[in-house]
């Protein structure tokens, strides 16, 4: 008994219980067997933990929406204006749900179905990720398409997802409305600037997005092929999304403009099965 007591009282570094015996039993072995805390990446605690977090932000909504329901009636704003919005905004949300799925899916291989629904459920995107994870997973020697069975790795990728995204939360209340100002002046001297500088910065993002599909093109020279398929499931993507637009264009469909996107996504992920059987 006192074995067992100094046991739950007094646990040893971590190195320690790796490495000692306490009572005949190796520590990590009984930590797991008396307590039942084995790590899985998709443990009952996460989605508890993660259901929490979605529920307050649900609740965020719920609340505006009530709010803003309240104002318009004051405003004198009709009950049928008022029900057709909602529910117009309702269905445009589905198309951003897709991609939001989309995501999850790819993610929920290595990292399980709570993190991935916590992420692009609150404050994530499918574009930054995906390639926030990849990147960490590569760095602990894994791929995507393995289990993390270990915490550590496990932690180390939560927070690679979410120092990287946190940065826009610390600068966006301190440059945007610097830059904004710039833009506006420049704008007013001369508009053909305004845009070409604006276009600019837009292809800076997207660049750095391409460095990560073309960064293994190199293999060809090597006599490997499987560089090339981040870059024809690219083409896929932009060709699906092109025709999304002329369609939208031509037929005077604006709610293809919404659906481009998760389109393009679902048959990029979908062009990569064949690629990787025929390149990899």
């Amino acid at each position: 008994m006192d074995c067992v007591h100094d046991h739950f009282t007094h646990f040893p570094s971590p190195k320690s219980l790796r490495k000692k015996p306490i009572c005949g039993i190796f520590v990590h072995e009984y930590k797991y067997e008396v307590i039942g805390l084995e790590f899985s990446v998709n443990h009952p605690i996460l989605f508890v933990l993660v259901g929490i977090i979605i529920a307050v932000v649900l609740g965020q909504s719920v609340f505006f929406l009530v709010k803003a329901i309240r104002r318009a009636k004051e405003l004198g704003i009709q009950k049928e204006i008022i029900q057709k919005t909602i529910s117009s905004s309702a269905v445009f949300t589905i198309a951003p749900a897709v991609s939001v799925l989309v995501g999850v899916v790819v993610l929920s291989k290595a990292l399980g179905i709570a993190l991935p629904w916590l992420r692009l459920s609150v404050i994530g995107s499918i574009t930054y990720e995906n390639v926030a994870a990849q990147n960490a997973l590569t760095a602990a020697g894994l791929s995507g398409s393995q289990t993390i069975t270990d915490p550590s790795i496990f932690v180390t990728v939560l927070f690679v997802m979410t120092v990287g995204i946190a940065a826009g939360l610390v600068f966006v209340p301190f440059v945007t409305k610097g830059i904004q100002g710039g833009m506006n002046k420049i704008g007013m001297k001369d508009k053909r600037w305004a845009e070409i500088f604006n276009n600019a910065m837009f292809l800076g993002m997207i660049s750095a997005f391409l460095g990560y599909v073309f960064c293994d093109v190199g293999t060809v020279f090597h006599g490997e092929t499987k560089g090339l398929i981040p870059v024809f499931v690219m083409l896929v993507s932009a060709v699906v999304m092109a025709i999304c637009g002329i369609l939208a264009k031509k037929l005077k469909a604006r709610w293809l403009e919404d659906y481009a996107l998760p389109a393009s996504l679902v048959f990029a992920m979908a062009s990569a099965i064949p690629l990787s059987s025929w390149l990899g």
